[in-house]
């Protein structure tokens, strides 16, 4: 849906508790950065970038935020109530 913090935003279709897996960032894999990409950098090798093709690409950055991604999968850092807007801290996802 549009959001008030940039464009389209991933918005709660339910109640999704403190803890909770929201989802994976599915899409290829890519070698440069461009428009909805998500990098996970791990501990050992290169960083691995995906270009998203499920709904979790419209997320947005805001502090303080609602989500973090552990890898590529998705979970609630806190209770995020229907209708809002799930955020995530893009220095967190570094």
């Amino acid at each position: 849906d549009r959001s008030t913090i940039h464009g389209r935003g991933l918005f709660a279709a339910r109640v999704i508790a403190a803890g909770e897996y929201i989802g994976t960032f599915h899409g290829p894999r890519v070698s440069a950065d461009g428009c909805h990409v998500l990098w996970v950098y791990p501990e050992e090798g290169e960083p691995i970038g995906r270009a998203g093709r499920n709904l979790l690409r419209f997320i947005n950055h805001a502090t303080p935020y609602s989500a973090a991604f552990e890898g590529f999968d998705l979970y609630a850092c806190r209770a995020i109530q229907t209708g809002e807007e799930i955020t995530i801290d893009y220095a967190e996802a570094e």
